[in-house]
């Protein structure tokens, strides 16, 4: 081998290396979980400016003053009053020392907190029977209708069990152990799965108005995220199937999509009769879907930004030089927001005078730095990334309704990254579209902050015998909804 032909394969070798640890940093991060990508910034006197190709370097010894001042002392501000709607039980004191013959000056009050354990109550309903004169038959009022026919279980408990597996992440056979604990009463796994089941199928047309609701408004986010599913034809094997998230930031409501793969099928779909714009990362299937003239596609900068943010351990001087300016482009957001007062036209307006030039700074940058960087490293991805997306990115600017991230879409299939934590995979296909049914509305009253417990123990007691053309009604926060 001559010296030239060993120069560029001992070059190769670094690359392949250099390859190799940004795999395993990113196993790592996949292993141990991804911490904050929060970035902040070292403020220095007479800091140079961003694109500077000189580091700024803070002195190791920095000469010292001493400055004596004043300033009035802060009142802490006590403990957070307990709220107003609790139940109230009063405990009164008396002095051991007898008080016969004195006033009452006043009193000292004290508030604390205790703790009653919920309790499982056996509903009895009694119909008294009449019977009628002349022998004509018998008088006994109607059964109340219940969510699931001729099961013991009502509304309010249906609602503990599908909340507390959903949103509070407890498997069925976890609340079983409680159930069995703290009342001696115990439901087998598959009775608690024929009730969800049961639950879902009465749910299924409301799901369906959901759906159209997200179809028919003009500004969708979507994003995907896996989900293993049991196999059933092949014992102990999974399935790896994906939920497809759709979220309407205007009317607050949010969809998930159980899709047996991560193909175009699914959201075309969905999306076929959609129009207006659809937020979204950089996966290739939404180009596809973006192709159709009637949708606008919309970018992400936190999907922009998180790509430098991984590529701090390869390029640290870089990356910090874009995270920077996605700081700052965050902080100017921030004052747009307050400054508009939710007012569309001056958010578009404000954000084309001080946003659009800070992501055209990293365009330009990009443009004169891309070239000096290896394709395949970190920075290299994340500056391919930004460039490939920056067209997507500038829609952002079309109207004011469009925020600048999905990051609302993010928070929303969060509780079912937890939750696979807690229960792993589901059962089928069926089961994994009867969890998205249910995810949707949970992350709908999450987005509304309304109690879901409250609303599906409601729900479930109205919908058998509510009208199938006024079901919108039953939707989360649908007055709200409406009166906007």
């Amino acid at each position: 081998m001559t010296y030239q032909e060993l120069l560029v394969e001992t070059k190769n070798q670094k690359k392949k290396i250099a390859f190799l640890e940004e795999q395993l940093a990113g196993l790592y991060k996949l292993i141990n979980g991804f911490k904050s990508e929060s970035f902040i910034t070292q403020t220095v006197v007479d800091q140079l400016t961003l694109f500077s190709e000189d580091p700024v370097t803070i002195p190791d010894e920095v000469p010292q003053e001493t400055i004596t001042y004043s300033r009035d002392k802060k009142k802490h501000q006590g403990r957070n009053a307990l709220p107003e709607h609790l139940p109230v039980r009063e405990v009164i004191i008396e002095p051991e020392e007898d008080t016969t013959g004195l006033k009452k000056i006043g009193e000292e009050v004290t508030e604390t907190l205790e703790y009653t354990p919920a309790s499982l109550i056996k509903r009895k309903t009694i119909r008294p029977k009449y019977a009628k004169a002349d022998g004509q038959g018998v008088l006994i009022a109607e059964l109340p209708t219940r969510p699931i026919d001729k099961s013991i279980v009502e509304a309010c408990l249906l609602a503990h069990i599908l909340v507390s597996k959903y949103v509070d992440h407890l498997p069925f056979y976890r609340q079983i152990q409680m159930f069995k604990r703290d009342f001696g009463w115990e439901a087998s796994q598959s009775t608690m799965s024929d009730w969800m089941a049961g639950c879902c199928s009465l749910l299924e047309p409301l799901y369906n108005v959901l759906k159209q609701k997200i179809v028919d408004s003009h500004y969708i986010q979507a994003d995907e995220s896996p989900i293993k599913v049991l196999e059933s034809d092949k014992k102990g094997s999974t399935h790896q199937g994906y939920q497809w998230v759709y979220h309407d930031p205007i009317g607050k409501l949010v969809l998930f999509n159980y899709r047996k793969g991560r193909g175009q099928n699914g959201p075309k779909e969905l999306l076929a009769d959609y129009t207006g714009y659809l937020q979204c990362d950089g996966y290739t299937v939404y180009d596809k879907i973006g192709a159709d003239p009637a949708i606008t596609l919309a970018g992400c900068l936190v999907h922009a930004r998180r790509k430098f943010y991984d590529a701090l351990d390869n390029d640290k001087k870089r990356a910090e030089k874009a995270l920077v300016i996605f700081r700052e482009i965050y902080l100017q957001e921030r004052t747009i927001k307050e400054e508009s007062e939710q007012n569309v036209e001056k958010i578009k307006q404000l954000r084309l005078e001080k946003i659009q030039p800070l992501l055209q700074q990293i365009k330009d940058w990009i443009t004169e730095e891309q070239y000096n960087v290896l394709p395949k490293s970190a920075i290299g991805k994340a500056m391919t990334y930004f460039v490939n997306q920056y067209h997507k990115l500038q829609n952002i600017f079309l109207d004011g309704k469009i925020e600048l991230d999905n990051n609302k879409i993010e928070n929303a299939i969060r509780p079912m990254a937890i939750g696979r934590k807690n229960y792993l995979f589901c059962g089928s296909h069926k089961a994994a579209q009867n969890a998205a049914m249910l995810y949707s509305f949970f992350g709908s009253c999450k987005m509304q902050n309304i109690n879901p417990r409250e609303w599906l123990a409601n729900t479930l007691e109205k919908i058998p015998d509510h009208s199938i053309q006024k079901l919108e009604e039953l939707l989360p926060g649908y007055q709200e909804n409406s009166i906007l």
